[in-house]
């Protein structure tokens, strides 16, 4: 079908928030040119989407951009904790927890740390930058049909302004279009899960008086618990600026009409607890929170990401950095697909790899919202999820202390905060581009371990390179090639350098060690074959995405054979 068509590019983005708008960035940082169609006028102007996770922020790192993420967060840099109370003035509040790093901990694993930006402020940044590299933003532009065909998509779509209708070819459409996804409708894919958790409102408001009642608490939310008034209190800027999540219950026959300005300050008031509260109400949205995850990820060329592929519950923050990760998985390769690197059956593992991911989480996500009772959710207790597994203590030699690292001090000394980072970045490919995995594996493990299992995100170390003066983080480089590490002295880089050039494979090889042979040179003494897992005369090979393909714990007879063989299976090049 190449009548009519008005625009091509490999890549057509149906959705141009959060998720569309990083699927930008990452296939812009591979030099795919794509366009994306948003139907919205601009990005988002409510505040929500908040908490980004280590994992996701490593790939803002690497992608070039988290120095301007954590600019636009800058006002909301000292908040931390989650409160919970009856209310803000009484003396029955309790940290959930206080603190996300406390004593520094998640430095041991990562060159990067959470962050609390929300999605009106990181979309322009991705929507700043996505442009320069190659990519065509449309908004108010809404998708109105698309067809497949063996060479392609052709899509139909209108400028809402306008009016005018016209033709995009596309090799390939990826549909992060929301949870009411039309592409996921019109393709007839079914989704699993609970289904439907819990509804709100979320209220932004200002108010001015809030901040002396708040004082010098600087949480990320507080759960508001008067049966009356429940509710979650969340600070836009911990001045004037506030937004308030209120219990909202369409079953019992509410309906949206009913949260008029009145109701809600008199809500919030009684939350907070402070009867002359000040509340001007500036905007209310509806949000539910639902477990659902789509039963597949791919139909021919198009595939879902981010809420369209999956919906979570919001407590733990877990949905829009699946989204994220999800975005990031399928960039690399449909780049490797778009230049011939990698055939098309590389593309079948975006759905065995992330969709096992989704489905782990959503679990765990769900019963975060139990653990914490998030106004609104009223789970029912034959089908609460299982809970999540007790923090790990710090002298745990395999990784640092999930509480340590992720939410520290919980409530009470219980694990309630545990499992958090075995989520956000312990999670395993134990299908799809990888080599030497256990399918067996659970996804999401009890404990997190990140030393070069093949299917894991690969180890964070320093390193530095000879008459460089910064040390770099591993994590640094892995982005546009796969990349080969071993120890200087040993065949591996000179076998890798001729695989790729027999191949035509972007592969990077860097030969670790102290002496003159060496491209880099671990920082503090470290010792990099410890921490990936392997021996002096062993290997690892990382994916462009930082996770790892494939691991030789020893020497082998031919390493030029044995890696052109494991890029000839990972690339679904025979």
């Amino acid at each position: 079908m190449k009548e009519n068509v008005d625009h091509h590019v490999p890549v057509l983005i149906v959705g141009g928030s959060l998720v569309g708008l990083c699927t930008s960035l990452f296939l812009g940082r591979h030099g795919i040119r794509h366009m994306v169609v948003e139907k919205h006028a601009g990005t988002s102007m409510h505040p929500r989407g908040r908490g980004i996770n280590v994992r996701t922020m490593e790939l803002f790192r690497v992608a070039r951009v988290e120095d301007r993420i954590r600019q636009a967060a800058a006002v909301l840099a000292d908040n931390h904790g989650i409160l919970q109370g009856g209310s803000l003035t009484g003396d029955d509040q309790e940290w959930l927890f206080e603190e996300i790093d406390p004593g520094g901990a998640l430095a041991r694993f990562s060159p990067s740390s959470w962050c609390l930006c929300s999605q009106n402020d990181i979309e322009p940044v991705l929507m700043s930058v996505t442009p320069s590299l190659g990519a065509d933003l449309r908004f108010s532009t809404e998708l109105l049909s698309f067809a497949q065909d063996p060479g392609g998509v052709t899509a139909i779509v209108k400028n809402r302004d306008t009016g005018e209708h016209s033709t995009v070819r596309a090799d390939y459409l990826v549909a992060a279009d929301g949870p009411r996804s039309p592409v996921r409708e019109e393709l007839r894919i079914g989704q699993s899960g609970s289904g439907d958790l819990f509804h709100n409102v979320s209220i932004t408001f200002r108010s001015r008086m809030l901040a002396h009642v708040v004082g010098d608490r600087r949480f990320i939310v507080c759960y508001l618990t008067k049966p009356d008034a429940d509710g979650a209190l969340l600070p836009v800027d911990n001045s004037e600026r506030w937004v308030f999540h209120a219990p909202w219950h369409p079953d019992r026959g509410e309906t949206l009409e009913d949260f008029t300005d009145e109701r809600c300050i008199e809500h919030i008031r009684r939350a907070v607890g402070s009867p002359d509260l000040d509340v001007e109400i500036t905007g209310k949205a509806p949000w539910h929170a639902a477990e659902r995850v789509a039963e597949k990820y791919a139909a021919g060329r198009v595939f879902l990401a981010g809420d369209s592929a999956h919906e979570m519950s919001p407590t733990g923050a877990f949905g829009s950095n699946t989204g994220i990760q999800d975005a990031h998985n399928l960039a690399w390769k449909l780049a490797a697909v778009l230049d011939g690197t990698a055939g098309p059956g590389l593309l079948q593992t975006y759905e065995a790899e992330r969709l096992p991911v989704a489905r782990a989480t959503s679990e765990r996500a769900s019963a975060r919202s139990a653990e914490h009772s998030h106004p609104g959710y009223e789970p029912d207790p034959e089908i609460i999820p299982e809970a999540i597994p007790a923090p790990l203590p710090l002298s745990e030699p395999e990784a640092p202390s999930e509480a340590g690292a992720a939410e520290a001090a919980p409530r009470g000394g219980a694990g309630r905060q545990g499992g958090v980072l075995s989520v956000a970045m312990g999670y395993r490919y134990t299908r799809g581009a990888v080599l030497g995995t256990d399918p067996e594996q659970p996804v999401v493990p009890e404990r997190m371990r990140l030393c070069g299992d093949p299917g894991s995100r690969a180890p964070h170390m320093w390193l530095c390179g000879p008459g460089e003066p910064e040390p770099i983080s591993t994590v640094d480089l892995y982005e546009r090639s796969f990349v080969l590490l071993s120890s200087e002295g040993t065949p591996w880089r000179a076998a890798a350098r001729s695989v790729a050039e027999q191949l035509g494979v972007p592969l990077a090889a860097y030969a670790i060690g102290a002496g003159p042979e060496a491209d880099l040179i671990p920082a503090n003494g470290a010792d990099w074959t410890e921490v990936h897992g392997t021996t002096p005369e062993g290997a690892i090979l990382v994916r462009p995405d930082g996770f790892v393909a494939w691991r030789s714990p020893q020497a082998v007879a031919d390493p030029e054979a044995v890696l052109h063989e494991v890029l000839t299976t990972l690339l679904d090049r025979a």
